[in-house]
């Protein structure tokens, strides 16, 4: 078989830049496959697997009812928050029960920080901004509250913002399930020996991440905002575990569960059943 090249999008995130680092700088390889990375935000790597663009694309896992004709879920690639996750953060101490009806800056839609948000209290106005634009929105009075992702859930304390609510925390205590948030999926027209060496090298590039931590997280500063390397491996540390290089049984029960919710609330049309792919 020919060296066939596939497009392997994921977000500009110090967590993805440290699993992906395996592939990308080449250290896994294959006789069959190479790996062209694309780098966008993951509401806009969201947006483009409704298309079906990329072959290989990191996805909120909120977003996979939308794109599960088109990709299989990797067993590989999975950031879990197992007891932590999104945070609902405001500029004043205020009670989960008074966030009714306010207006929440949000990552987008298609995040499953809004779908657990909407999970919890459906009731609230969506103010859409850029994630990194979050505190800023609350801030100048754009939004009541923010949903927060990626570092600014270890670093929204230092610009004065209380925390209301861990998302990840309640969903683990209500449903004793961790929280999944993003995935990677494969397009389904890829040819199955295709899709075992896409597999393959994913499990390979986390594990070797693992095995290889301060060489990995060196190269994953350079997409750590604003942080620090202790902040900056705190981080890592929380998004890629052992459920990132396989997410076993649990993971996929839990994904189902939040996705079986959102269908239930009306926030999800379609039902749909995940497809793993190992």
């Amino acid at each position: 078989m020919d060296l066939k090249e596939i497009v392997c999008a994921h977000s500009p995130d110090s967590d993805d830049a440290y699993m992906f680092y395996g592939l990308a700088t080449r250290r896994i390889r294959s006789k069959t496959l190479n790996f062209r990375h694309q780098l966008e935000d993951i509401q806009s790597l969201n947006r483009r697997a409704m298309n079906g663009e990329y072959e290989l694309t990191a996805i909120s896992y909120h977003a996979y009812p939308y794109v599960a004709d088109k990709y299989y879920v990797m067993a590989s690639g999975s950031s879990v928050g197992d007891g932590y996750g999104p945070m609902l953060v405001a500029t004043h101490m205020m009670g989960v029960d008074e966030i009714k009806g306010k207006r929440i800056a949000i990552p987008g839609r298609l995040t499953t920080a809004f779908l657990t948000l909407n999970i919890l209290e459906p009731d609230f106005i969506p103010v859409e901004v850029p994630f990194d634009k979050i505190l800023d929105a609350v801030k100048d009075g754009a939004a009541d509250v923010g949903l927060v992702i990626h570092e600014a859930q270890l670093t929204y304390s230092r610009t004065g913002f209380h925390n209301i609510l861990d998302l990840g925390k309640w969903f683990k205590k209500t449903y004793d399930l961790p929280l999944p948030l993003g995935c990677n999926v494969l397009r389904k027209n890829l040819e199955p020996e295709l899709r075992t060496e896409a597999c393959r090298m994913m499990r390979e590039s986390i594990q070797y991440s693992l095995d290889n931590h301060d060489e990995a997280l060196q190269y994953a500063m350079q997409f750590a905002r604003d942080m620090e390397t202790e902040l900056a491996a705190k981080f890592v540390g929380m998004y890629v575990s052992h459920y990132t290089v396989d997410c076993g049984e649990i993971i996929p029960r839990a994904a189902q569960k939040l996705l079986d919710m959102g269908h239930e609330i009306g926030l999800i049309k379609n039902r749909v059943e995940l497809e793993i792919v190992r």
